[in-house]
């Protein structure tokens, strides 16, 4: 299908110029579990969303792979970074997903005038098409057990949000949590998005699904959280989009993470064991685990996971 370049966006082209009425948008990066990019995924797929268009990624990303056919370069091929659409009964919904963030190099997370520049373009793109309100998503990394069915944190971009995000189910404002005062900090383009779309007059809020503490360091999906983010999602939108596909790959992720936990030392385990707590009672109260024991933990399981080449 013919591309044409969005009027007055450089940097994206569009597919197709849908009419949508006021569409929410859901807006993913890979981040820790790669929690907010498979919640945002399923919706989409669940949802049955078209494809709408994509941001160039000359100015963001190096090629991912260098095409080459009967020694000549055919092609190079550049991490994806699309937005798709849906219109719904209830609501129309726009979705950015990308498969990589512009990280500076040797960093993990997008900062500086390139993930500034994408954050604009994105909003760009849905302000063209009406949108009022943005969710982003991504990890939450605290002292619970994987056993528990994760919360998820929120974090709106304006004071008015704050009523409206305390009725979201299963769900706590993260300047809520105990020990915090009140504050909190967002990494990467989850936070950044939120503070341009204050900035240009959009509502935000990034929803953070929680990962145990022992499993943040691992390269490995976490769907656990993502269900529990599209679960909020859900029932902020109205709609029943639920994911075969996401519902399997949590039942593998947590075959996976009960395997990687066996394979822990009675020790590790019998302090882990006391996170069931602080999860089941969802209490914002200091719990079982204290910082010394966090800390001797996460050392605990730095000597053991060097010490696993798998």
């Amino acid at each position: 299908m013919p591309q044409s370049k969005v009027t007055g966006v450089m940097g994206v082209r569009l597919r197709k110029e849908p009419v949508l009425n006021s569409p929410v948008l859901i807006a993913s990066w890979p981040g820790i579990g790669n929690i907010g990019v498979i919640a945002a995924d399923a919706l989409r797929k669940a949802l049955e969303a078209e494809q709408l268009g994509e941001i160039e990624p000359w100015d963001f990303f190096y090629p991912k792979k260098i095409l080459v056919r009967n020694g000549v370069l055919e092609g190079l091929e550049f991490p994806s970074n699309t937005f798709y659409f849906r219109k719904t009964e209830k609501v129309d919904l726009l979705f950015f997903i990308a498969e990589e963030q512009p990280t500076p190099v040797g960093g993990m997370y997008a900062e500086g005038k390139r993930a500034y520049q994408m954050a604009n373009l994105v909003l760009d793109v849905a302000l063209k098409f009406g949108c009022r309100r943005a969710y982003t998503s991504g990890a939450a990394v605290a002292p619970v057990h994987h056993t528990m069915k994760p919360r998820v944190w929120a974090v709106p971009n304006q004071s008015k949000l704050i009523d409206e995000v305390k009725g979201y189910p299963n769900t706590i404002l993260m300047s809520d949590l105990e020990g915090r005062l009140g504050r909190g900090n967002i990494t990467g383009l989850n936070g950044l998005l939120l503070g341009v779309a204050r900035k240009r007059g959009l509502e935000a809020v990034c929803l953070m699904g929680e990962i145990p503490m022992y499993l943040q360091g691992l390269s490995v999906p976490y769907p656990k959280a993502s269900h529990s983010v599209v679960e909020v999602l859900n029932a902020i939108l109205g709609i029943d989009a639920t994911s075969e596909d996401l519902v399997a790959a949590v039942e593998r992720g947590e075959k996976r993470v009960e395997e990687l936990y066996a394979k822990f030392s009675p020790e590790i385990r019998e302090q882990l064991d006391k996170l069931r707590y602080v999860s089941y009672t969802r209490s914002t109260e200091p719990g079982p685990i204290t910082e010394e024991d966090k800390r001797k933990i996460l050392e605990e399981l730095d000597k053991f996971f060097k010490g696993k080449e798998d």
